[in-house]
């Protein structure tokens, strides 16, 4: 997409009595879902739960205002705590905010460069394989609520309960949209839990019991770190990986909120806001965030559309640690484990299951590998696998793609008529197409069907005029582009000329910047 289409807004939402009613319920359940999931968080990168619920606070506001897809819900995550866990552990966590600033900055270039187009190179299995993956470590995340503090899983009764209680929030956030959409699902799947669980004193986990929720306004903090050469070799590693894992998480959560909703998002902008959201987090004492495709699937699916419901989120979550703390910390465990299965549910692409004999085998491969090292390591690594492997198969199927079709030309030469891509896979293909020893003494070389894609193929072209020559027989090249001819240096002066004819591109150009910039993209 154009920077021009990048900076479109989503189609507008009228704002009526009903819709914002609607934005600001939606927000009050993603904020009620977001307590726990920041709680947890900041329990793996070991920091005070109040560094994660801070960070959710910021990073959702900021994102929720400037960022380039309404809906959309950023927060602490788990994909981000992973990372940080072992620079708390042996730096503290004064190291962790200076991280996260420099994490901020390094995506606010990355939006500035627009470098943020690039995940247009994300490939469908690749984004099968991503959302499985999320949803399968969401479920594996609930999973820590069904063990005792000693790390046991819960047995007898409690566990009873909690199953019990789980259930009742499913069922009701399953059959409530069935009946009514006046009301968010999930929210009242957690309300009705809790008045159960209140209004019979039932004995089971709460939001309490993980930890205090209570505290005061973030307050801004520099980093207390040493302003040297040393500190910034320790946070730079670091920053780079948050900050890749946090944008790859973003925008792909960006695309498939896009594509739910039927509407267009900014990838850019997405980056920008992002990295704004870290670096005044990084300054108020917050770990730091990305976009949550689990909160932002409650969202949408509780039927937000405009940013209000984020922004209503992010100050609901503050308005709890400043005001309600006692009353959030009373809501079951198991409501809230309840809604989370409920998106899980609703994120797996059940599909791709069923089309894994459909489609080519390297792209089952890719959607299993992806969803198994999103699980098992993380979200980074997971789709620059899944992007090699698929770059890898494109290249080797197009390598095979080249051919000639062999013929005569008015004059009497004999005419090689190439189709397929020319570059670096299929140069060796290339080569063997040609009989130059057999060959008459004027051949033709018509490349109106080709393409040469980078400089292995203008090399290949060089390398078979070089042995046509040696053989002391002409060669004359057809349809090749002006710049393919400037940057032959041995077979330039063979290529034949045609105004009319003779296409029109350059070697490894971005052609976004050849469009008028004032033109809407499709």
């Amino acid at each position: 997409m154009s920077g021009r289409a990048e900076a479109l807004a989503p189609v507008s939402v009228k704002l009526t009595p009903l819709r914002i009613k609607t934005e600001v319920l939606a927000g009050l359940t993603v904020a009620l879902a977001l307590v726990p999931e920041a709680v947890a968080f900041a329990f793996v990168a070991g920091v005070n739960p109040l560094v994660g619920l801070y960070a959710a606070f910021f990073v959702g506001l900021i994102t929720a205002c400037l960022g380039g897809r309404p809906g959309m819900i950023s927060g602490a995550t788990g994909a981000l705590a992973v990372v940080m866990v072992s620079l708390v552990a042996q730096h503290g966590v004064e190291y962790l905010f200076a991280t996260v600033v420099l994490m901020g900055i390094i995506q606010i270039v990355v939006g500035i460069l627009r470098w943020g187009k690039f995940i247009r190179m994300v490939p469908h299995p690749v984004m099968l394989g991503f959302v499985n993956g999320l949803a399968i470590v969401i479920f594996l995340a609930q999973m820590s609520q069904f063990k005792m503090p000693d790390g046991s899983w819960l047995a007898g009764m409690d566990l009873a309960v909690m199953l019990g209680l789980v259930g009742l929030t499913m069922a009701i956030v399953w059959l409530l949209p069935k009946v009514t959409s006046a009301f968010p699902a999930p929210l009242a799947g957690i309300l009705a839990c809790s008045a159960l669980v209140l209004g019979l004193g039932i004995d089971t986990r709460s939001v309490g019991d993980l930890a205090s929720i209570a505290g005061g306004l973030p307050e801004f903090h520099i980093p207390m770190v040493p302003l040297n050469w040393a500190t910034f070799e320790i946070i730079l590693p670091y920053a780079i990986i948050l900050s890749a894992i946090g944008l790859i998480e973003s925008l792909l959560t960006l695309n498939l909120v896009a594509d739910m909703t039927n509407t267009k998002g900014g990838a850019s902008r997405e980056c920008a806001a992002q990295g704004l959201a870290n670096l005044v987090t990084g300054f108020f004492g917050g770990m730091g965030g990305c976009a949550m495709i689990g909160q932002s699937m409650i969202n949408v699916k509780s039927g937000a559309r405009t940013r209000i419901s984020g922004i209503v989120a992010a100050l609901f979550l503050l308005s709890f640690i400043l005001f309600a703390s006692g009353l959030i910390e009373q809501i079951p465990v198991a409501a809230l484990v309840g809604v989370m299965f409920m998106v899980v549910i609703g994120t797996f692409a059940w599909a791709s299951l069923k089309i894994m004999h459909k489609i080519p085998l390297t792209d089952a491969l890719v959607i299993v590998i992806v969803t198994c090292v999103t699980v098992y390591s993380d979200l980074a690594v997971a789709v620059v696998v899944g992007v090699i492997i698929s770059a890898l198969t494109y290249a080797w199927n197009a390598a095979s793609r080249i051919r000639a079709r062999i013929g005569t030309s008015k004059e009497g030469w004999k005419v090689y008529r190439l189709s397929g891509p020319l570059f670096f896979g299929s140069t060796t293909g290339f080569a063997d197409l040609f009989d130059i020893e057999n060959d008459p003494e004027d051949v033709v070389i018509d490349f109106i069907d080709s393409r040469v894609v980078d400089h292995s193929g203008l090399e290949a072209i060089d390398a078979i005029a070089s042995k046509y020559l040696a053989a002391g027989k002409k060669i004359h090249l057809r349809h090749l582009s002006p710049d393919c001819q400037k940057l032959l240096d041995k077979a330039g002066n063979l290529v034949e000329v045609s105004v009319l004819e003779d296409p029109d591109y350059e070697i490894a150009v971005d052609y976004g910047d050849k469009f008028d910039k004032n033109a809407s993209a499709t």
